[in-house]
This record gives C-alpha cells, structure tokens and sequence, in this order.
C-alpha cells in the first residue's frame, strides 16, 4: 500500500484513494475508500494501514538504523553527518520509541507544528520530512508495509529577501579591497567577481587556478560535520561540492589576473589561508564582518557576495544559461529565483521609465 488522496466527491461523500503499485500493463492501480466525512475515510485508511504493516514490529529507531546502514556506502560523509544530526536532534526523540505501525499524518502534522514552534524554518523541516520519507520507502521496499508520510505534504518554504549592499556601499567595498591586498581581500574579491560559494572559496589552491588558462576549477568545498552521536565533537573536512553541477571551470576576469599574480603561492597552499592549512567557512565570515566593521559597512553574511555577482551578472546582460553554469545550479530558474533581486535602485529606474499624460 503506497500514498493516498481524499477529495470531496460531487455527490457529497468523501473519497479516499489509495495507490497499490502498478498493474502489468504498467498503469497504476488503486483502492477506493468511501466515507460521510474526511476524517472518517482517514480513519478507514489508517485502519487498513495497520493491518497491512503488522508484517514487521519494528521501532522508527530501528527502522532508521537499518536505511542508514543501507545508503552508507553511497552518501558523502559531511551527507551522513548531516542525517544523523536531523535524526538524533529531532527524529529520534519525538519518534525513535514508538513502532512504525503508530506513525500517521497526524502525528506528523502535530510534529511540523511543534517544530514551527521551537523556531525552526520552514525549510528545515521540510528537510526532515523528506528524510523521514526516505527511512518509510525504504520500509516499503523492504517489508511491504505503507507509507504513512506519503500522504504529509511539506510546509510550504518561506522566501526571505537576503541583506545585500546597495551600489554605494558595493563600491566602497570594492575601494578597500583594492588597496589593502592580502588573503582575505582576495578572497573577497574572487567570490565578488565569480560567485563562489564560501566553503569552495576555503578549499581552493592554487593548483585550482591556472593563471595562463585564466580558469578557476571548483572542485571540492569545506565543511565541519558533526564526529559521533554520542559526544558533540566535529571536524572539518574537505569533500566534493554538493552536487555535479557545482563542479565547474570558471573564466578568470581580467580585473582580477594582477592580484591573483601578485598573491601567488604553493600549488599546495590554500588561496584564503595563504599556507598548506585550511580555514573553515565561519572563519573567514568573522574576517569579513571585521572588514565591513572597519569601513562602516552594514553587517551583512558572505554569501550576500554570491548574490550581489549574480544580480551584477543580470545587469549586465549575461546569459542566464551561461550565468547558472558558473555558479554551479542545476538550472537556470534556481539562478532566476533564488540569487537575482532587483535593487530598489533598478525598480525606480524602471518605474521612470513609465510615460503617461497627466
């Protein structure tokens, strides 16, 4: 037994509809539920869920052991790291005890609503409900029980506009980095003229930058991941980006050629730390905040750097096309929504553009 819709009919009774696999010619089949209201059909389909999940007794902690265990091989580790952390902070303690057979939407719902309680985002849970998924198909596939989260639809991702630095304050930005030259400033300078993301800025070396070629290989990215369930150590690490299409070949504009000359190292050496150590993300965000302290700048994340290159792009007039292949999206509307925002200056400049007799 797979996911299930309930609607309500035009005769006035409420229809539930169940998915149970696919028939031989390939086309879905499925098992219709009738009811006066949409709890009752709720109540029938969660009572037939039951009956079908009496095969296997195990606990939703057991149960996640065993899909861990089973994608291990497969799945970066700072991936893994990133499970276990959802898992032993939120999973676990809300439904670790409690046997599979227990679990229905809603639980789910009333759990979505505690952590929307406790603060967390709607995209963070999101990512949990989508994990817990993974553990119940792979339930599905192994103990032919149902699924109960396929009918749970995620909490809908809030879109928060990023702090960025208007056109004054970019080029005073620019002004400071091209006078005090050192590793920090160029590394400012790269993600404000590339668009690298902060963890692959940390993990370049000079041996991903071909001065003659005038190309930038993204090739692995800095993380610090979460050691052992049972202490609170971590560790940094360097790993591939988090996806084939942040392995890329970036141009080298040509503004920035000299600087990089200039700050030439090792072929071992880390761009950002200038020796043979790296420094992780969080560090070169607080050399970074202490560079937009000193000038008198508003505090704004390092990653407002990979917005303001793309919106600088799109201004421009780059092709999206080629704009979403330097920074590493797997399309062209994850450019267009996620990193391109008009400044206010841009809107005005639109809005003038409006003639009309009054």
């Amino acid at each position: 037994m797979d996911g299930y819709n309930i609607y309500l009919r035009q005769d006035g009774r409420w229809e539930g509809r169940i998915s149970q696999g696919k028939k031989e010619n390939g086309k879905r089949k499925f098992l219709y539920i009738f009811g006066k209201s949409r709890e009752a059909v709720r109540n029938k389909i969660d009572e037939l869920r039951k009956n079908s999940i009496r095969s296997t007794s195990k606990t939703v902690d057991e149960l996640f052991g065993e899909w861990y265990k089973s994608i291990c091989y497969r799945v970066k580790e700072s991936t893994l790291a990133n499970y276990r952390t959802k898992a032993l902070n939120h999973i676990l303690p809300e439904f670790g005890h409690i046997p599979a057979s227990d679990i229905n939407s809603d639980k789910m719902y009333s759990f979505i609503e505690k952590k929307r309680n406790e603060g967390l985002s709607n995209r963070y849970i999101g990512d949990i409900i989508v994990l817990m998924k993974s553990v119940f198909k792979y339930a599905v596939k192994t103990y032919c029980i149902y699924n109960p989260l396929e009918g749970v639809s995620l909490p809908r991702k809030k879109t928060s506009d990023i702090r960025l630095l208007d056109k004054k304050e970019q080029l005073c930005l620019e002004e400071y980095v091209s006078k005090i030259h050192n590793s920090t400033t160029l590394g400012i300078t790269l993600a404000m003229t590339t668009g690298i993301r902060i963890g692959e800025l940390c993990a370049l070396q000079w041996k991903d930058i071909d001065l003659e070629k005038r190309i930038l290989t993204v090739s692995k990215t800095v993380q610090r991941i979460q050691l052992h369930e049972a202490d609170r150590k971590t560790k940094l690490i360097i790993t591939e980006p988090k996806s084939e299409s942040s392995k890329r070949i970036i141009p080298i504009p040509e503004v920035v050629v000299a600087f990089l000359k200039e700050m030439r190292e090792n072929d071992e050496d880390f761009v950002v730390s200038g020796t043979s150590r790296v420094i992780e993300p969080r560090t070169m965000q607080y050399r970074f905040a202490k560079i937009l302290k000193n000038v008198n700048l508003p505090s704004v994340h390092f990653h407002a750097l990979r917005h303001m290159f793309a919106s600088n792009c799109i201004r421009l007039g780059f092709d999206i096309k080629a704009l979403s292949e330097i920074l590493g999206h797997s399309s062209v509307e994850i450019t267009l929504n996620r990193y391109v925002h008009s400044s206010f200056e841009q809107k005005t400049e639109y809005m003038n553009r409006i003639t009309i007799c009054v």
